[in-house]
């Protein structure tokens, strides 16, 4: 089988990142060629990288996180209330392995959604299924998905996550199908999935906002049973805009 002939089978078979790797060989002078055992092993993590770059995209495209943000611009110090520590290890993902729940709160504008989707990227990044959801279109969805009979099927696709972010939670009031909703999730996720909270709103707070003692008790204590609370502090970064 000639060179022409080996690169077809790479893209009949799909291996994209090998196909590539090999034609790049092939462009170098012979005597910078890898050969033999060196050559099988370049290419065969060239597939790896490859595969493991397309998962990233995939989860990243699924996601849809609302801000593009990573770790490394996460601004740790002592006025934000959150260490270089603190963030290395969520950086890490223990708490998804832990199937731990992260509850941030702070002020408008100091950095929760950031904070929350830099996590979300991370995720991403270490192979896990992530949703990002803005409460306010979650309860928009839940309606819809009440009306035209999809509400299980939106709950099956939640259900599949490993991650599920919640943005900008008591910006507005919850509706009672977004409440058990709220609790449905909860439940299917816990000791088994994480959930990141992000709320300008105090967690000693929360329970009144959700506005029902049964639902409540519910749904505070399959979050506070189990989570990592970070109160982050400082002047809003949008006047830095």
């Amino acid at each position: 089988m000639n060179t022409a002939q080996t690169l077809m089978q790479m893209q009949q078979l799909r291996l994209t990142g090998m196909y590539h790797a090999y034609q790049s060989q092939l462009e170098l002078p012979l005597n910078h060629q890898l050969e033999g055992h060196e050559l099988l092993e370049h290419l065969l993590q060239s597939e790896s990288t490859h595969r493991s770059n397309e998962k990233t995209t995939m989860l990243l495209k699924v996601a849809k996180l609302r801000l593009s943000a990573g770790i490394m611009q996460i601004e740790c110090n002592a006025a934000r209330n959150l260490t270089k520590q603190q963030l290395a290890l969520l950086a890490e993902g223990n708490y998804l392995k832990q199937a731990q729940n992260i509850l941030i709160t702070g002020a408008t504008g100091c950095g929760k959604s950031f904070l929350a989707c830099a996590l979300g990227h991370q995720a991403c990044l270490n192979g896990y299924k992530t949703m990002y959801l803005n409460m306010n279109r979650m309860i928009e969805k839940i309606t819809l998905a009440k009306l035209d009979g999809s509400y299980l099927k939106m709950l099956n696709q939640l259900e599949k996550q490993q991650l599920i972010i919640l943005d900008d939670f008591g910006l507005q009031t919850l509706s009672q199908d977004a409440k058990l909703t709220l609790l449905q999730l909860l439940e299917d996720s816990y000791e088994r999935k994480s959930i990141i909270i992000a709320s300008q709103l105090p967690i000693s707070k929360w329970y009144e906002h959700i506005n029902d003692p049964t639902l409540a008790d519910a749904i505070m204590d399959r979050l506070a049973a189990n989570s990592i609370r970070i109160e982050l502090k400082g002047n809003s970064k949008r006047t830095k805009i």
